[in-house]
């Protein structure tokens, strides 16, 4: 009656019932395998046997007869014990040999590596990766061991980790400046992919895909970098200088000052910076001796002056700061609004 009591196991079968396992102990609780039983695996599934805590055999998809007659013949035993009595007990596992998609990747902290380029800079990287179950025993020897249920959020942090540190290890073997490498992020996932596929098979894994979607520098180093590239793009700074100088002229003009005043400041200074422009732009004339040069005739008398323009003064001109108003030098007041001069 007590062997009759028995709980027995004719067909050991399982289906996910969601995304995110990789590893699942079929559960026994005391119950036998019965001779004879049924065991399925299916299409993205491999299943473990173990008998007294070691490995006996993986199966792949399939339906399997579990019998006296076909168990001993089990390859990873070299005593299996071929006389053992009907019905039997072994742990089952099963594995998902699902490629598991687009797992997150990406470095905590900015790493430092050795840029051919720039020297010693700190860079940042995240991108996606894809893996799979490939050699069950290896897994469940190494990683999942005797759980009853091992997901891919237990495993995430120790295969990001090797992903940062496997990548460091890629960038300081790397010769390729970090321009190219940031333009040739395809290349540099592959790169990456070669030296991470030997850790990844030492856990039983096959690394299935590796995607480099960004690699950046912290952000007061990428303000410098955008900074040269603008300095770059500039090219002839001289010609840069003009620009600039005729693009203030029209902000000089609406400064807080407002109105009139406004308008007499920004054009005393627009013209002051002018003036610096077109002496720099001058040609410079030849200097005296023999030779038959030309001598340039005198200048004659100046014309009438124009309504509203300053009168040339002894000493040279300035602007007025408050009013733009034209003033001696050497003047501390302004003749027109009364300000005192800086």
């Amino acid at each position: 009656m007590s062997f009759l009591s028995k709980q027995f196991i004719d067909v050991i079968q399982w289906t996910e019932p969601e995304d995110g396992i990789l590893a699942y102990r079929y559960p026994m609780e005391d119950m036998e395998i019965q001779n004879g039983g049924k065991l399925t695996v299916r299409e993205s599934q491999m299943a473990v046997f173990v008998n007294e805590g070691k490995i006996a055999d993986v199966f792949g998809p399939g339906l399997y007869t579990l019998s006296t007659q076909t168990l001993p013949i089990l390859t990873y035993l070299m005593n299996w014990d071929k006389a053992f009595k009907s019905p039997f007990k072994s742990d089952v596992y099963y594995f998902s040999t699902r490629v598991e998609t687009n797992q997150r990747w990406g470095t905590a902290t900015p790493i430092t590596i050795r840029d051919k380029e720039f020297g010693a800079i700190r860079m940042r990287g995240y991108g996606i990766y894809a893996y799979k179950i490939a050699d069950p025993k290896v897994f469940h020897q190494k990683i999942s061991g005797t759980r009853d249920i091992y997901r891919v959020g237990d495993l995430e942090g120790q295969l990001r980790n090797t992903i940062v540190a496997r990548m460091t290890d890629s960038f300081a073997q790397s010769t390729v400046p970090f321009l190219d490498m940031a333009a040739n992020q395809e290349l540099l996932g592959q790169k990456i992919a070669e030296n991470l596929k030997p850790a990844y098979a030492d856990f039983g894994l096959s690394l299935e895909s590796f995607v480099v979607e960004n690699i950046s520098l912290p952000d007061e180093l990428q303000k410098m970098l955008d900074q040269r590239i603008s300095m770059n793009m500039i090219g002839d700074m001289s010609k840069y200088t003009q620009f600039q100088v005729a693009q203030s002229m029209p902000i000089a003009a609406a400064n807080e000052g407002g109105g009139a005043a406004g308008v007499g400041v920004g054009l005393g200074a627009g013209l002051a910076m002018g003036q610096t422009m077109m002496n720099a732009m001058r040609p410079q004339e030849p200097s005296g001796g023999g030779g038959g040069g030309v001598t340039p005739a005198p200048a004659g008398p100046a014309g009438p002056t124009e309504p509203g323009a300053p009168a040339a003064v002894a000493g040279g001109t300035k602007f007025c700061i408050n009013c733009g108003h034209a003033i001696p030098k050497a003047a501390k007041f302004c003749s027109e609004c009364g300000s005192t001069q800086g």
